[in-house]
């Protein structure tokens, strides 16, 4: 082993010694010290920068003794030789039971490693910010022999639990449009960086270094362009060949092909149109939502952004989150007539909820339009729990509408992401 690798991983433990001071907050995941005693490989896929490897390191060091690699370090991906590369990180850690592999889908073959290195005993976490590459992979070589979960930037209750602030009804609103403008990256929150800054920054490295040079894309600033477009555009219903006409790219097959790729690299993520036949929920258009907020305010195109919008974006993620972990499947729902209800629930293969976000109910005008929404998709879904999430506005409503009656809830938005989002 020459004398840079390990000197690489020399760098890496004093690093890893040093984030272990820093403040950390428990992230909202099901991982417990008892689940560990199989022989399952823990997969931790995220956004970049989300936290996921600060997550893996602070959960590891209460319950195990264990050694750590970053492959997000070009002097380690070229690797010719693991074992030898092991052989350091046992001298280093005393012979770990439990290796942390963090971006692992920077190392070549890494799935063939990290089998073999379970068949030998050794107990895997695995990070990485590419949820296409890993679970392709995961499901060739480690089937039925992996756990996965997704860590995602900071939750708005997060958030709160990390300030420690108690907070009043209008300082909790107030707080929420900061989350709405921001978002929940962890570093600019934790060591007050420049939230703009920061966040054009991680945009660039995702598109570049994540999507541009792994995919050997000739031409990124087309796939630039689809990005802020869309992020211009959150939670609006796009179809393929219409974003190749905006954005002038050659092909439907092209803009498809680089929307997968900022999607499996965590920056935006796709809501179908419900329906009851898979044709038709295949042919409809689907919405797009950020992973985070931040990236819309950052890199989108317009000047200021809708709050509507921004607050619609964040129960979206909520709601994604509860996806990915199986509570439920997300869609969004449209009439004949072009009424729209924002997110439709389905659990155990029944409509649970029917959720509408709508920041001012001030005027008549839109409270009566975002009601009748709901109803006719109350009717056409046999759904009866409504609810209209808002700024500041509470209560219980009972509705007749022609004869229809229906109870609504209208509920400030930071309380329902305050009592889990669901």
């Amino acid at each position: 082993m020459n004398d840079i690798t390990r000197n690489t991983l020399l760098r890496q433990k004093a690093e890893l010694e040093s984030r272990l001071k820093e403040p950390y907050i428990e992230r909202d995941t099901n991982l417990r010290a008892d689940s560990i005693k199989d022989d399952l490989v823990r997969v931790i896929i995220g956004p970049r920068r989300a936290g996921k490897s600060f997550f893996a390191i602070h959960w590891l060091r209460k319950n195990v003794k264990f050694g750590y690699i970053n492959f997000d370090d070009e002097k380690l991906t070229t690797t010719k030789d693991f074992d030898e590369l092991l052989a350091v990180i046992d001298s280093l850690y005393d012979t770990p039971e439990f290796l942390l592999l963090d971006e692992i889908q920077n190392l070549d073959k890494w799935e063939l490693i990290a089998n073999r290195l379970q068949r030998q005993g050794r107990k895997l976490f695995i990070t990485g910010s590419n949820s296409n590459l890993l679970s392709r992979e995961l499901a060739t070589h480690l089937t039925g022999r992996h756990l996965q979960m997704t860590i995602f930037p900071f939750s708005f209750t997060e958030l709160i639990t990390l300030q420690k602030e108690n907070l009043t009804t209008v300082q909790m609103s107030e707080k929420l449009f900061w989350y709405a403008t921001y978002g929940g990256y962890p570093e600019p929150v934790i060591k007050n960086v420049d939230h703009k800054e920061y966040l054009s920054t991680l945009f660039d490295s995702i598109l570049f270094k994540d999507i541009v040079k792994r995919y050997k894309i000739r031409k990124p600033n087309a796939i630039e362009d689809l990005a802020q477009f869309l992020l211009s555009n959150i939670g609006s219903e796009y179809s393929f060949r219409r974003l190749a006409e905006l954005t002038k790219s050659k092909s439907v097959h092209t803009v498809q092909k680089y929307l997968g790729y900022l999607e499996d690299a965590f920056l935006l993520f796709s809501v179908k149109r419900f329906s009851f036949k898979t044709r038709e929920q295949l042919a409809f258009n689907k919405k797009i939502y950020a992973i985070d907020n931040g990236f819309i305010t950052t890199e989108s195109s317009k000047s200021t952004q809708s709050i509507g919008r921004l607050y619609e974006n964040i129960v979206a993620v909520q709601l994604k989150k509860a996806e990915v972990s199986g509570k439920l499947n997300l869609y969004y729902w449209k009439s004949i007539q072009h009424e729209e209800v924002d997110f439709v629930l389905r659990q155990k293969g029944k409509i649970t909820r029917l959720i509408q976000v709508c920041y001012d109910l001030s005027n008549p005008d839109t409270k009566k339009r975002e009601i009748r929404s709901l109803i006719k998709a109350k009717q056409e879904l046999g759904c009866n729990e409504l609810v209209i999430l808002t700024n500041d506005y509470e209560a219980l409503e009972t509705i007749e509408w022609f004869g229809e009656k229906a109870r609504i809830t209208f509920l400030p938005l930071w309380k329902w992401l305050l009592n889990d989002g669901l």
